[in-house]
């Protein structure tokens, strides 16, 4: 399994109507095969960042399955105009996990 990464900053003012487009664009990214799962969480202490955290099978899940999509096209129309800066992504493996 893969966790992307991806911090977002949300321009001023404009949080309440991301969040609002975020959950619409959560059809498009869960339609992809090898999309596990997602969630999008808000720093507490700095009002207009994000991250979004998505689970995928695989590495090409994300960066072929979904970026060379039609869905994706769909997805960056709603949710690409809110960023500045653009956010930078990454893609992180398991080494160690405890739960309790």
């Amino acid at each position: 399994m893969i966790t992307e990464l991806a911090t977002l900053y949300v321009k001023p003012n404009r949080q309440k109507q991301f969040e609002t487009d975020f959950e619409i664009a959560g059809q498009y990214i869960s339609s992809i095969d090898g999309y596990i799962s997602h969630s999008l969480q808000k720093c507490v202490e700095q009002d207009d960042k994000y991250i979004l955290l998505v689970s995928w099978r695989s590495l090409d899940d994300h960066t072929i399955g979904f970026r060379k999509s039609e869905v994706y096209l769909k997805w960056k129309e709603l949710l690409h105009h809110y960023y500045d800066p653009f956010p930078v992504v990454e893609h992180f493996e398991t080494i160690i996990e405890n739960k309790k």
